[in-house]
């Protein structure tokens, strides 16, 4: 019988879940069709490290950057991949919304 506790994923968090500013290491990209190999072939592979740098004034899309270039994804591509935040990262401050403030 195969257990589900302590494996390790409630640490891990979808890469639209995280915030300008902060940075991981991608897990996993759930490959279920075209669009996820697609998001493998841009470079989103285990143990990649990528950083979110901004949001569009509207929340959608996010430029992130990792393995030297600049990706900008749609929230729904982006919650595709799985990333294990960095340890100890200080979390940008939040309004209500979850939009990191401009202090």
């Amino acid at each position: 019988m195969k257990s589900n506790f302590n494996n390790g994923e409630e640490t891990n968090l979808s890469l639209a879940e995280l915030l300008p500013g902060e940075s991981g290491r991608v897990v996993r990209v759930f490959d279920e069709g075209p669009a996820d190999r697609r998001l493998m072939d841009l470079g989103l592979l285990p143990e990649t490290p990528i950083r979110v740098l901004r949001r569009s004034p509207l929340g959608d899309p996010t430029v992130y950057e990792l393995r030297g270039y600049r990706l900008c994804l749609r929230e729904v591509d982006a919650a595709r991949v799985r990333v294990q935040p960095d340890p100890g990262r200080a979390a940008p401050a939040r309004n209500d919304r979850g939009v990191q403030s401009a202090t």
